[in-house]
């Protein structure tokens, strides 16, 4: 590679291996900057559209001030998914370069059904085919719950690229892929296209790692700290190798950044890494080189602990260990989803706000 032109090991690894870069984020500067460095899609939900809204209001002021004046009968949460609405398209006109240049197969935008719909497939189906409609380039994220699951196979079958969030495990990746296949078995059925289809199913890897250190905590676990950064990461080498010994036709995406691990152990694997901006310009400035890591195993000993100190961890990391009954339950599911119910609720208040200044905080005029 001329030296000229190198911009780090994240462009590297999208250069020279099958591992896509996605940014984890709908922030125009943060896409912008994956996008130099060979992204090829992005990530959104609740949480996220509130830190971008943070960080890139000057941006939205004037937008949302629209917003709000044309809609004057819409309720407080039709004008909050209205934002979310567009600033996910917004992000999709970004990606939209890419999404031609790849035959529709990338360049998608991910935007989050309602996570309070959780427990209901219809309600998230009906989302879904919203959502499909608002850009031709928008990949629909559902939670990996036992209604999500349906939700992930009727929305596959409808045409949709979905993008299953809440998952921690290999159980629910199992579920998904088994799900998007029973989908896409329907549409060849009655010879509907496949075209354009790309199902992703997300591992949050640093997300059970921090549930299995709420564990230990809870329950006075004493273990290796650092062994707790590879828990996530067996996880998803072990979802990737069943994965590639079925030909599952989803394609698995690493998500929640916690250490370098969860980004350098999958480079060389046939998978997607969706790192926020501030990881990716962690890695950047590193000297973790970009090669191929994924086909080296987890060091045993390290399983070993962890499946003999952690249910939870046995229950993440056996094909059966969990029940599409029990990932509502699940430690880091519930965690996730109250996080992602209330980013939403954020969401709302901030419109709120905007619909109903608070006047106690106004100056009384003379």
């Amino acid at each position: 590679m001329n030296q000229t032109s190198y911009l780090g090991p994240l462009h590297e690894m999208t250069c020279t291996t099958p591992t896509d870069l996605w940014n984890d984020s709908c922030s125009v500067a943060e896409l912008t900057y994956a996008l130099k460095h060979g992204a090829v899609g992005a990530t959104t939900n609740p949480v996220i559209v509130g830190e971008v809204l943070q960080k890139e209001l000057h941006l939205w002021e004037e937008p949302i001030g629209r917003l709000l004046s044309e809609n004057p009968t819409a309720t407080e949460d039709d004008l909050t998914w209205r934002l979310i609405e567009r600033m996910a398209v917004k992000g999709a006109e970004l990606l939209l370069p890419v999404y031609e240049r790849e035959n529709h197969r990338k360049g998608k935008l991910s935007i989050q059904t309602h996570p309070k719909y959780y427990r209901d497939a219809e309600r998230i189906t009906r989302q879904a085919l919203h959502f499909s409609r608002l850009a031709p380039n928008l990949q629909i994220k559902i939670p990996v719950t036992q209604a999500g699951l349906q939700a992930i196979e009727e929305a596959t079958y409808q045409g949709l690229s979905i993008n299953a969030t809440v998952s921690f495990t290999v159980p629910q990746a199992l579920a998904v892929a088994e799900a998007v296949e029973r989908g896409l078995q329907r549409r060849e059925a009655e010879g509907l296209r496949l075209e354009g289809i790309s199902p992703v199913c997300t591992l949050m890897v640093g997300r059970l790692d921090d549930w299995l250190r709420a564990v230990a905590e809870r329950d006075d676990i004493i273990t290796d700290p650092g062994h707790l950064n590879w828990a996530g990461v067996a996880v998803m080498k072990k979802a990737y190798q069943i994965y590639q010994s079925r030909g599952y036709r989803a394609r698995l995406l690493s998500a929640a950044y916690r250490c370098h691990m969860h980004w350098s152990e999958f480079i060389g694997g046939d998978v997607i890494v969706s790192i926020p901006y501030g990881w990716q310009v962690r890695f950047n400035q590193s000297d973790v080189k970009a090669i191929p890591r994924m086909d080296n195993p987890v060091p045993k000993p390290i399983v070993d602990e962890l499946l003999r100190k952690f249910e939870d961890f046995r229950r993440a990391y056996a094909e059966d260990g969990l029940t599409p009954a029990a990932f509502d339950t699940f430690g880091a599911t519930v965690r996730t989803l109250r996080q992602f119910i209330g980013g939403y609720e954020s969401l709302v208040h901030f419109i709120r706000e905007r619909l109903l200044p608070n006047p106690d905080l106004r100056k009384a005029r003379k």
